[in-house]
């Protein structure tokens, strides 16, 4: 008896613990979750005060209202809402039958932040942070901060290819944001976005860094961006996305949607990126880039296969510039670059990320594979300066391939910008083959296979035959005025 009240009791005891395991366990979730919204109102507190709200006052015609370019092309059927920039209400390229004909006025809105104060003798400069085209065609910009403060502004500079944009006011006495290293940003951590989305003043959103590194989204012509799923609106471009430091890891730029409003998808500029490009700005009043003179492809399996490589090392080179930087210092056609200035290369929009921040006149190293050997090229860093029907004839048809090509004639090389005996143009290409998967097109110009040259439709049509065993053939073309390697398989 002693032994079942001793049992009843234990097992008593063990309920009682199953029952109560989950009450504490509640307790300190809730008390996580009361941390977590103080931790976010912390960095509201230490960040909102030196965000802006900022109105612009323009001219625009009605014939110059265009639609602003998606990343993803026209195989999207609803790719003309996507990426709409931040003008409030005003995006343009939206259709609207009251709009005035010829000039008119235009008001429009975005955010901004504090980047950097100075104190001056005469007078105190404040330099704030926001995207191009929240201000590109502005007559008037006023600023606002949270304290209800006004003040006019002007532009410092302004970098389209990047979508950063510098003004200033004259005031003293404000709080700049700190910017953090956002290389150090990982995938998953929180992040807050404020801003001024829809003209509500100093909007708190918050979210995760969904990824880093994005560049071939296609918004700018220089790219790095961080995805985030923080809510970002129209009128938030420009505004700060913070860590919980309330230090800034990035600016909202654009954002990924069906109809202009939040999808769970928004980019930011890192903050790396914009320091480098603001000081500029404020120091020079616009960006001078670096350039080497090459034309550069992603290194896909299929060509690491053609090069007998391994995937993933490094950027292809397809074309070096006569007389550029590139050349001077060696590199050829058909190299790989592995790394620059000591760090690895993985993807091509890094690679020009870097190349454009890297001052002209500097001397960096080249670590390239050339015929499967790795060799260093010193390299003086540029200047980057701002800067056609097809003949019928005897013709060779590449049924494998899907291709047929005619011998550049002389007239046929002055209509192609080519030079007789240069390669082989391609005069029809037939609808699904791999070649038309691949990308090219009537009048595209072949110049090697399988890296060598080819002077005829008779040497193209052999050198094919002889990789038909292979069942793969590495192309070199020119199209549009660029060449690229292409490896087709079948």
């Amino acid at each position: 008896m002693h032994f079942k009240k001793t049992g009843f009791a234990c097992l008593l005891l063990v309920l009682v613990s199953f029952i109560t395991i989950p009450a504490y366990a509640l307790d300190d979730g809730v008390e996580n979750l009361r941390r977590t919204g103080k931790a976010f109102a912390s960095v509201a507190r230490q960040v909102s005060p030196s965000v802006v709200f900022i109105q612009v006052e323009s001219k625009a015609s009605a014939t110059s209202i265009t639609q602003f370019p998606t990343p993803f092309g026209d195989q999207w059927p609803f790719a003309d809402d996507f990426f709409k920039r931040f003008f409030g209400d005003e995006f343009p390229g939206s259709p609207r039958s009251d709009r005035p004909q010829g000039e008119r006025r235009s008001l429009g809105q975005g955010s901004g932040f504090v980047f950097l104060s100075k104190d001056g003798l005469l007078s105190d400069k404040v330099y704030i942070l926001t995207n191009n085209h929240v201000v590109e065609n502005a007559e008037k910009i006023r600023v606002q901060f949270q304290d209800g403060s006004e003040y006019s502004a002007k532009i410092t500079g302004r970098d389209p290819q990047s979508d950063v944009a510098v003004i200033e006011i004259k005031a003293g006495g404000l709080p700049a944001l700190t910017l953090a290293d956002s290389s150090e940003l990982e995938v998953g951590e929180w992040v807050v976005a404020i801003g001024n989305p829809f003209g509500l003043s100093h909007t708190l959103t918050v979210g995760v860094v969904s990824a880093t590194g994005r560049t071939s989204v296609g918004i700018n012509d220089y790219e790095d961006f961080i995805q985030t799923d923080a809510a970002i609106n129209p009128g938030n471009s420009g505004g700060p996305l913070a860590n919980l430091d309330g230090n800034v890891v990035g600016m909202n730029t654009a954002i990924f949607s069906r109809s202009g409003g939040y999808m769970g998808i928004g980019f930011a500029i890192p903050s790396n990126l914009l320091k480098a490009i603001a000081n500029q700005l404020i120091e020079q009043g616009e960006v001078t880039r670096g350039y080497l003179g090459i034309v550069i492809q992603q290194l896909t399996p299929e060509l690491a296969q053609s090069f007998n490589i391994e995937s993933g090392q490094g950027i292809l080179v397809a074309q070096v510039s006569e007389d550029s930087p590139a050349q001077k210092a060696g590199l050829h056609q058909g190299d790989v670059i592995v790394a620059f200035a000591g760090e690895p290369v993985k993807d091509i929009g890094g690679f020009r990320n870097r190349v454009s921040l890297t001052p002209p006149g500097m001397q960096e190293q080249l670590t390239i594979l050339r015929d499967g050997k790795r060799k260093i090229l010193n390299v003086t860093i540029g200047k980057l300066s701002q800067d056609k029907p097809i003949v019928q004839g005897p013709a060779q048809s590449a049924e494998e391939i899907g291709l047929t090509v005619q011998t550049l004639t002389r007239q046929l090389a002055e209509q192609f910008d080519a030079e007789p005996g240069e390669g082989v143009v391609v005069t029809q290409v037939r609808p699904g083959s791999i070649s038309a998967r691949a990308g090219i097109e009537p009048g595209a110009v072949i110049l090697q296979v399988n890296r060598k040259a080819v002077k005829s439709a008779d040497e193209f049509q052999r050198a094919v035959e002889e990789s038909i065993r292979g069942k793969r053939v590495l192309l070199l073309i020119r199209q549009g005025g660029m060449q690229r390697y292409v490896s087709l398989g079948w």
